[in-house]
């Protein structure tokens, strides 16, 4: 078998076997297949795709290139596809496990301008995102979560092309998307999979068209593996609470769990708070509803976010937030007819709360807080928005630049679009 002429085949449009796949991606792994031929490969994948069959076979091939984990029966996972703002998991995983819910999850650092939940989570004094395998299962076993980075030789396939594909502009290829994704959560042992899909400007994915094809891609994936997995897909056009950086969107995530969250942080929590639980204990999806809003607002989710926290080292008393703010102010009278997600979120980069390679060191203790939404009215001289910031800073103009305003009234958007199951 030859690489070349794998690629000379793909590059016709042929349907490559689980043997050709299981060549390249062993070859690329022990290094015989150099980046320079993985990445025409990548290339001609991005541009022509895979069948529905070929990217099954991918992932199973990229599931199976190190460890598999059995932390149990019936653990339950949620991913989100990355967008600017998004601090559910923070919310999310505690809340539910306060339900009885084990909830084991493995997260990722933010790279461009999505962030990370592991970032996020270390702007806790203290707080721990490694441990051993043996810790993580028995603290998922004492107190239903442990979140932590990478663990073990899982996926290191993923790992490997992951970082070519950031640099061969390959990154949105969706049979590419869907076998990291899978193949991440199949190796990481959840029966239950809720996955937040996120759609607009400020996504990996912008087309509805193309999202609804990921998510039913995933879902046949899981099938093939006898899990359950259900996609939500969710308005990324502007940024998700009002919150954007590391420290910041962990302390709104913490008045979240007080019962004092935005809106939209609210509403997408208990969607994706009620399918993880309707899946985990098997019940409809109104009772666990009632089950997660109940425990959002009775002080019980953040009870067992100070559990958590406190299992994994954290001080949650002290938060590193950046005490040089900037006040952003609204031009005259107006309404909010849009706030671009994607350049709030390469600000909140600029600004340091963000990396553009995985090597960059990135500030947790800057961010920016919207103090309006999509919707919202706003007089002149008010404060539209704050920014927290050390050493680099961005100008009124550019805060400004990321509106659009109305002098009529506009409506708010929806945010979640579509739930595939």
């Amino acid at each position: 078998m030859n690489i070349l002429d794998i690629i000379d085949k793909k590059e016709k449009g042929a349907i490559l076997s689980k043997e050709e796949l299981e060549f390249i991606i062993n070859g690329y792994l022990n290094g015989s297949i150099p980046d320079y031929q993985m990445s025409a490969l990548l290339t001609e994948i991005d541009l022509l795709g895979l069948t529905d069959q070929e990217t099954i076979n991918l992932t199973d091939i990229m599931l199976h290139s190190g460890d598999v984990l059995n932390l149990g029966d019936n653990i339950t996972d949620k991913h989100s596809t990355g967008g600017v703002g998004d601090k559910t998991t923070i919310v999310l995983a505690p809340l539910v496990a306060s339900l009885g819910v084990k909830v084991a999850k493995m997260s990722g650092r933010g790279l461009g301008h999505t962030g990370g939940t592991i970032d996020k989570l270390e702007s806790i004094e203290g707080f721990q995102t490694s441990m051993s395998l043996e810790k993580f299962k028995k603290q998922v076993s004492d107190i239903n979560i442990a979140l932590v980075g990478s663990m073990g030789n899982l996926v290191p396939a993923d790992k490997k092309i992951y970082a070519l594909r950031d640099v061969t502009g390959t990154v949105d290829s969706i049979p590419l998307i869907a076998s990291s994704i899978m193949s991440k959560k199949l190796a990481s042992g959840a029966q239950n999979i809720v996955i937040d899909l996120k759609v607009g400007n400020g996504a990996l994915i912008n087309s509805l068209t193309e999202a609804r094809q990921l998510a039913n891609l995933m879902i046949k994936i899981g099938k093939q593996y006898n899990k359950k997995v259900a996609c939500v897909l969710t308005n990324m056009n502007q940024p998700l609470g009002c919150a954007v950086g590391n420290s910041v969107e962990v302390m709104e995530a913490i008045n979240t769990l007080k019962g004092k969250g935005p809106a939209d942080l609210n509403e997408l929590v208990i969607k994706l708070g009620s399918l993880m639980v309707s899946m985990a204990l098997n019940i409809n999806e109104n009772e666990a509803e009632s089950m997660v809003k109940e425990n959002l607002y009775n002080g019980k989710g953040y009870t067992k976010m100070l559990e958590w926290v406190n299992a994994q080292g954290g001080n949650i008393n002290n938060i590193s937030a950046s005490k040089h703010v900037k006040q952003i102010i609204a031009p005259k009278d107006l309404y909010i007819s849009s706030i671009n997600a994607l350049k709030i979120g390469k600000l909140a980069r600029k600004i340091g709360a963000g990396r553009l390679t995985k090597d960059d060191k990135i500030d947790l203790s800057v961010g920016i807080i919207l103090n309006y939404k999509t919707g919202d009215f706003v007089l002149k001289d008010s404060p539209l928005a704050t920014i927290l910031y050390n050493d680099k800073i961005i100008t009124d103009e550019e805060v400004l630049s990321c509106f659009t305003f109305s002098e009529k009234p506009v409506s708010k958007p929806s945010l979640i679009i579509e739930i595939i199951k």
